[in-house]
């Protein structure tokens, strides 16, 4: 690939998409464009390309760029905090950005890989599956359900083009802290093991995940890209870990020995008990397999994050 375009590029996925770009394609023209709401410059060192700082939702995509082709766009920019209740705001900027992109791309129907969410499935618990209804239980995971309906709709109109959406599942890893408090819960708990506390997780810690590497992330986002169709799947370890799990993992990774602190869950049934990605359609549909387990994942991130 010789021309790149990154939305969302200065976040955390984004940025790591970046770099991992640059990275694999050193003579290629990579361009980020990200209004730096939930990214941080930091994230971009290194960063050789161009960047616009531009709202994606609001942006005069080919007053900018004009018939400028791209051989690939990955569409990551968005309002990820799912504690943002503006409805309009969420629904306006997550799905008006999406359907700029679009627009811009359409004319040279380049592929498009965008992030969608795990989200969409609800709060259901159990193995998750791409052809299961969506039963989004905020207006984030609805302004992603709307990006799939996007997507399929364009698809459908234009059998060549790929537009290919993502289900991202519980990601964690490097470029994440800046994000704070809305950061993965490994590293929330890194940060209360790492300072001597005991790590807090809701009554007996049995909740699970699907926690995913952000490397596992990087290369399934960019085999997405030479997908022989358009659709969506999921993008996820493919393996369900519970909040013990993870503790035992970081007490290993730390050299600790620190027993969780279980407090009450506030949510009731509100909040899901299990998440869990079912892998098959990217293993057969992309050539997919997740590499990192979440123990492994979790000792490399904690290698990263202590800087050894």
């Amino acid at each position: 690939m010789r021309n790149i375009l990154v939305t969302g590029g200065a976040g955390f996925i984004g940025s790591n998409l970046t770099l991992e770009l640059q990275s694999r394609h050193p003579s290629a023209q990579i361009v980020v464009v990200d209004d730096f709401r939930s990214g941080d410059f930091q994230n971009l060192r290194g960063f050789r390309g161009g960047v616009v700082a531009a709202d994606v939702s609001r942006f005069d995509w080919t007053g900018h760029f004009g018939d400028r082709a791209f051989d690939a766009i990955f569409h990551l920019a968005s309002i990820t905090d799912t504690t943002v209740h503006d409805q309009f705001l969420q629904v306006h900027d997550n799905v008006e950005g999406f359907r700029r992109v679009l627009q811009f791309a359409a004319s040279h129907q380049t592929p498009v890989v965008y992030a969608s969410s795990a989200a969409t499935y609800g709060i259901g618990s159990g193995i998750q599956r791409e052809d299961q209804p969506p039963a989004p239980a905020n207006v984030y995971a609805f302004s992603k359900v709307q990006l799939d309906n996007l997507a399929r709709e364009q698809a459908g109109r234009r059998p060549d083009w790929r537009i290919v959406g993502l289900r991202y599942f519980n990601v964690y890893g490097p470029r994440e802290t800046h994000k704070k408090a809305a950061a993965s819960m490994i590293y929330q708990l890194y940060l209360q093991m790492k300072a001597g506390r005991r790590p807090r997780v809701f009554r007996s810690g049995e909740q699970k995940r699907d926690f995913v590497y952000v490397r596992d992330v990087l290369e399934l986002t960019i085999a997405a890209a030479g997908a022989a169709r358009s659709g969506v799947f999921n993008c996820g370890s493919g393996h369900a870990s519970s909040f013990n799990d993870v503790i035992a993992a970081l007490n290993g990774a730390l050299g600790t020995r620190l027993e969780a602190e279980y407090i009450d869950n506030p949510y009731g049934h509100f909040y899901q008990p299990h998440t869990e990605a079912d892998m098959t359609r990217a293993g057969s549909e992309l050539g997919f397999t997740p590499r990192w387990s979440p123990t492994e994942g979790i000792a490399d991130y904690v290698r990263h994050l202590e800087g050894r």
